[in-house]
């Protein structure tokens, strides 16, 4: 799933290609894909773009008020194209959900792959019409998300395991499985750790941790276009996804935790004490 660096990256890499442009024509291939009526997709029609902004892990794309924004979800992507095909696309056919196409021949395609389909557009006057949106909680890159703001936010979630705290977008906007991941072995935090066990200072060094891990992942992306993504963040990953591999900083295996449709890494050695967290899918399959 696409989290808040490969979707800040993507934000630069639209508006570098996008701002001044008018989008000529859309062609909606995955009618479930687009979540709204009014106004309707063809708004947007021989609007010039303004900007791209990001909220969470939405794109906005600001044609004169008209509001394109999209959700990729787990399994979408953006395919950029600098010279969009003639042939029309066959509806509800392969993972294509949605085409642009611009003013000067280039576009983009939305896909989505695999049988569930979660990749949301939204064309809205304003993104807070949308609840997803209008209920993010704070983004924790944003200057103006102090050390404070941060502490009274855990504070709230009470006893909640800090691994679902960052994952929770009502919480956090922008961090998901695989970033949270990242960011609790940086910290050396357990994930099921509840957030009333944490200190001020180990508070103040999560956030610092946030900060350091979403900007380098960010910072990895310079250059790199909407395709080179994906690899970029396989590549820079320490835990997440690295199960039986040994972690960069101890050596010692990383672990897994599984669920019913996601799953956890970790390294035992720098989080946990030594100690296997319990992987309830995995006791059973034993028993």
């Amino acid at each position: 799933m696409p989290e808040m660096p490969e979707v800040e990256a993507l934000r630069r890499f639209l508006a570098d290609k996008l701002v001044d442009k008018a989008i000529i024509s859309t062609q909606l291939v995955a009618f479930s894909a687009l979540k709204t009526v009014l106004p309707p997709l063809d708004a947007l029609h021989g609007m010039p773009i303004s900007g791209v902004s990001r909220h969470g892990k939405f794109l906005d794309i600001d044609a004169q008020g008209v509001h394109m924004v999209f959700h990729l979800a787990r399994a979408g992507w953006l395919v950029w194209r600098d010279e969009m095909p003639d042939k029309p696309l066959k509806l509800g056919k392969g993972p294509m959900a949605l085409r642009v196409r611009l003013s000067d021949g280039s576009g983009f395609d939305l896909t989505e792959a695999g049988t569930q389909k979660h990749l949301a557009v939204h064309v809205v006057t304003d993104p807070d019409q949308i609840d997803m949106v209008a209920t993010l909680g704070p983004d924790p890159t944003d200057e103006l998300f102090t050390a404070d703001d941060f502490d009274a936010l855990l504070t709230r979630s009470g006893r909640a395991q800090v691994k679902g705290v960052l994952k929770d977008q009502r919480v956090l906007a922008g961090i998901g499985n695989a970033y949270s991941d990242e960011i609790l072995h940086v910290a050396k935090l357990s994930p099921f750790l509840p957030v009333s066990s944490l200190s001020r200072p180990q508070r103040d060094d999560l956030l610092d941790t946030i900060r350091t891990v979403l900007a380098e992942a960010v910072d990895a992306t310079e250059g790199l276009g909407a395709e080179s993504l994906k690899d970029s963040k396989r590549a820079g990953l320490r835990v997440h996804g690295r199960t039986g591999k040994p972690c960069p900083v101890c050596g010692t295996t990383i672990a897994e935790v599984s669920f019913a449709d996601s799953s956890l890494q970790y390294c035992p050695g720098c989080q946990t004490g030594g100690k296997p967290l319990a992987d309830r899918r995995m006791s059973k399959l034993l028993k």
